[in-house]
C-alpha cells in the first residue's frame, strides 16, 4: 500500500501480471461476512446452510452482471458508440442497485424451485446485506469514487473526520464530500437496528425484517445519491433517487398491507414451519 501524499493506492498486491484491487478484496470480504452470518442465523431458524452456498453461488455472477447492465443501460449513449467497452468493468461502472435486482431474481428463482420461503430467506440474509453495503462503499472510498460536490478542507475538518479520510477526498488538488462514508454509516446504523430488533417477539412477521431493510436503505441512499456527482441522471433526479422513491413507497406499503390484510402471516421467530412450503410462507 502506498500512503505518500495522503493518497491509498488502489492495487492492494500483485501477483505476477495480475494486480489485485483494494476495491475487489473489500467487497470479497464483505461477501464473505455476510454468508457467514446468515448461516449462522440460518441455524437458529433450521435452514440448511447449504441452500445459503448454493444460492450465492448464483446469485454472485448474477447480480455482477445486472450490476453492470444497469449501469450500461442508463450511460447507453456513450456505450453505443463502441460496444467493447460494455465488458470492460475493471474500468468502473456497476450500480448497486443493478446488482441486488438481479441477486433478488435469483432468489425469487432459486426458492421456488427448492420450494423455500423466499419472505424467510430474505429476514435472514437482509442485515447481512446491508452490512456488506456499508462495508462495500469504503472501495468507493479507496478508489476516490461515488463523491460529491467540491467542499473546503474546512468543512471536512468540522466534520471531525480522521486524515486518512480527509487526504483521500483530495483528488486532483480539490476536497470532495465524502458521500461514501455517509452511506457507508447509514448501512452499517441499519445493520445495527435491525440485529438489535430482529429476535424481539411479536415484532416482526415473516418478511418484514426485509421490508424494513429496503425502506430504510432506499430513505436514507435517496438523500445522499442527491449528494453525489457521478449518478446516471432521469430527468430532474438521478436515477437511484427514482428507485429509491419506489422501493420506500412500495416497502412501506407492502409492509402495511401484510400485516392488516394478512393477520395470519407467521411470526419470524414463530420457527420455522412449511420452511419448505410455499414461496408465499
Amino acid at each position: 500500500m502506498n500512503f505518500s501524499l495522503g493518497v491509498i493506492d488502489p492495487i492492494a498486491f500483485s501477483l505476477g501480471g495480475l494486480q489485485v484491487h483494494w476495491y475487489g478484496v473489500i467487497i470479497g470480504c464483505a461477501v464473505l461476512l455476510a454468508l457467514y452470518l446468515a448461516v449462522s442465523e440460518g441455524k437458529k431458524r433450521q435452514v440448511p446452510a447449504d441452500d445459503f452456498y448454493d444460492y450465492i453461488l448464483w446469485a454472485l455472477p448474477i447480480a455482477l452482471i445486472s450490476a453492470r447492465a444497469y449501469y450500461v443501460i442508463f450511460q447507453w449513449q456513450y456505450y453505443q458508440n463502441d460496444l467493447s467497452e460494455i465488458y470492460r468493468i475493471w474500468d468502473g461502472g456497476i450500480a448497486i442497485y443493478g446488482g441486488l435486482l438481479g441477486a433478488l431474481l435469483v432468489l425469487v428463482i432459486f426458492c421456488r424451485k427448492k420450494q423455500l420461503s423466499a419472505w424467510l430467506f430474505l429476514d435472514i440474509i437482509s442485515p447481512t446485506v446491508i452490512l456488506a453495503q456499508g462495508i462495500g462503499r469504503w472501495g468507493n472510498f479507496i478508489n476516490q469514487e461515488a463523491h460529491g460536490n467540491a467542499v473546503s478542507h474546512a468543512f471536512l475538518t468540522s466534520l471531525h473526520l480522521p486524515r486518512f479520510i480527509i487526504e483521500q477526498m483530495n483528488i486532483n488538488g480539490i476536497y470532495y464530500q465524502p458521500t461514501f462514508l455517509y452511506e457507508s454509516v447509514w448501512d452499517i446504523l441499519g445493520f445495527v437496528i435491525l440485529m438489535l430488533l430482529r429476535h424481539r417477539k411479536h415484532l416482526f412477521k415473516r418478511g418484514e425484517i426485509f421490508l424494513t431493510y429496503v425502506a430504510w436503505y432506499s430513505f436514507g441512499r435517496f438523500f445522499i445519491e442527491g449528494m453525489r456527482t457521478d449518478s446516471l441522471m432521469l430527468g430532474a433526479l438521478r436515477v437511484s433517487q427514482w428507485l429509491s422513491v419506489i422501493l420506500f413507497i412500495g416497502a412501506i406499503v407492502l409492509l402495511a398491507y401484510r400485516r392488516y390484510y394478512r393477520p395470519n402471516e407467521p411470526w419470524y421467530l414463530a420457527g420455522n414451519v412449511e420452511y419448505g412450503g410455499s414461496l408465499n410462507n
